[in-house]
């Protein structure tokens, strides 16, 4: 397929759409959310369904900050402050006392992650403590991982040893773009010279997994900028690293009022950025594994690709497949396979909530049958690009419709269609999040997520004529 081809493909389908780190996704939670019954519930059918067997994953929240980055659209607490760190820590504490003392038996632990925020925030002496007393009674498996976000500006060597010395061996920076003038109007100025020189450091302390987090959209980032950028990564050389397109949300998000408009690469200018990056990369040995992720050969996110082992969640793509995420900390979000439930987002209600003794939960979602049914095949295509409804227990008749909604994409060559299955091709690769809304019920019955994801509501009642009539002519 010629480059003019994919081209006009990444404009049809350049309508925006979730990331499908969980389903369903946030906006489609159920109104009544969790009540704190309900939410044990879950997460002691979660614990019996998954500890003795793939263990859970753990993620903890570090919502400070001591800068301002104006591009960013997460959960922050900005502050120089370092005074918050022992009473959220103590939180954190309690929070994790209170799961432990949900469950029937002794929790077994594959995966954790620290993010943020910056986590390097705390101190070293903090984060010793932190991690020393969240695991004083529980398993680590054998084949553990423990990973953390970091920013080069903050994190010391000794932050570095103190990490190495609870477990840690993998890191993830958040490089954005190198190019000067980008980082100034993003406000995260960093060079290329401090990244290597926290690279090597953390090489000679041992640490064996670096990932880079890099951004396209972002105010003044031009093909000269992305390109400079890559070639910087192919001399650093991380394991892995994620390429996102930047969520411009000023609605949202304070910091991102301070850009204008037209220093902003929308439309054809920002795909051209994503198709020159994603092309380098792959000129210098990186292989597309997922939606937005990359890795080189013999890292374990390419290796669980090829095996048919990788998993997402909402801290992205991994190669290991827990059916359990335990989330700490202000606007955490855990996830016990049946249930999901997100903690209050400012660090003062999140502490207030646990130090009152309840589970912090600002909302959550029980999932339905079909919500279920349609998160494996979510999950599938994510992870595998494909999936099938062969098995009875995979099935739901929202599949029925599901399957009109891939026919255009299916004359576009993005997926090849089974009478019960889907397959993404190779180029269909860059649209996996348009292959999964196609599954989305919630999205396809809901007003307000159809108008902002741009669905039609018109031919949705089409798709469900389509598959009535289908039906109809199997029974006859």
């Amino acid at each position: 397929m010629t480059t003019d081809v994919v081209a006009k493909l990444a404009l049809k389908y350049s309508n925006p759409g979730p990331r499908y780190t969980s389903y369903p996704t946030i906006p489609s939670w159920s109104e009544d959310g969790v009540t704190q019954e309900q939410w044990k519930e879950a997460m002691v059918k979660g614990f019996n369904e998954s500890n003795e067997t793939s263990g859970i994953s753990m993620y903890i929240h570090i919502p400070f900050c001591e800068n301002y980055c104006y591009f960013c659209g997460c959960n922050a607490h900005r502050t120089t402050d370092h005074s918050f760190e022992k009473p959220y820590i103590d939180a954190l504490i309690k929070e994790w006392q209170m799961y432990l003392d949900v469950f029937p038996g002794k929790l077994n632990v594959k995966e954790l992650h620290i993010g943020g925020g910056t986590p390097t925030f705390l101190s070293p002496e903090n984060i010793i403590r932190l991690v020393e007393t969240l695991f004083k009674d529980v398993n680590k498996m054998d084949d553990y991982i423990f990973s953390f976000e970091t920013n080069p500006r903050s994190t010391t060597k000794e932050h570095l040893e103190a990490l190495y010395s609870v477990g840690f061996r993998r890191m993830s920076f958040g490089i954005q773009d190198f190019d000067p003038a980008v980082q100034q109007e993003i406000n995260r100025p960093q060079s290329y010279e401090l990244v290597k020189e926290k690279i090597d450091m953390a090489r000679k302390i041992g640490f064996n997994s670096v990932n880079f987090d890099l951004v396209y959209g972002l105010p003044k980032q031009t093909l000269a900028t992305v390109t400079d950028t890559i070639q910087k990564v192919m001399e650093l050389r991380p394991d892995r690293l994620a390429f996102y397109g930047y969520g411009h949300n000023p609605h949202l998000y304070e910091g991102q009022r301070r850009f204008k408009e037209a220093d902003l690469p929308v439309g054809d200018i920002k795909q051209e950025l994503y198709d020159k990056g994603r092309a380098m990369l792959e000129s210098i040995g990186y292989h597309e594994v997922g939606m937005d992720h990359f890795a080189i050969e013999g890292d374990a996110l390419y290796e669980a690709l090829k095996n048919g082992t990788l998993h997402r969640n909402f801290m992205g793509y991994t190669e290991n497949t827990t059916q359990m995420m335990l989330a700490l900390g202000a606007s955490s979000i855990s996830d016990t396979w049946y249930a999901f439930a997100q903690n209050e987002r400012t660090d003062d209600r999140y502490m207030e909530e646990v130090n009152k003794g309840r589970f912090p939960i600002m909302r959550g979602h029980l999932l339905s049958d079909e919500d279920l049914v349609l998160r494996r095949h979510i999950l599938n295509l994510m992870c595998r690009q494909e999936t099938s409804w062969e098995d009875p227990a995979l099935y739901t008749e929202e599949l029925d419709v599901a399957r009109y909604r891939l026919e255009d994409m299916e004359n576009d060559g993005i997926v090849e269609l089974g009478e019960k299955s889907v397959k993404v091709t190779e180029i269909g690769i860059p649209f996996l999040r348009n292959v999964c809304m196609a599954f989305d019920a919630h999205l396809w019955r809901s007003d307000s997520l159809s108008k902002a994801y741009n669905v039609s509501r018109d031919i949705q009642k089409e798709y469900i004529e389509k598959a009535r009539q289908a039906k109809l002519q199997q029974t006859t």
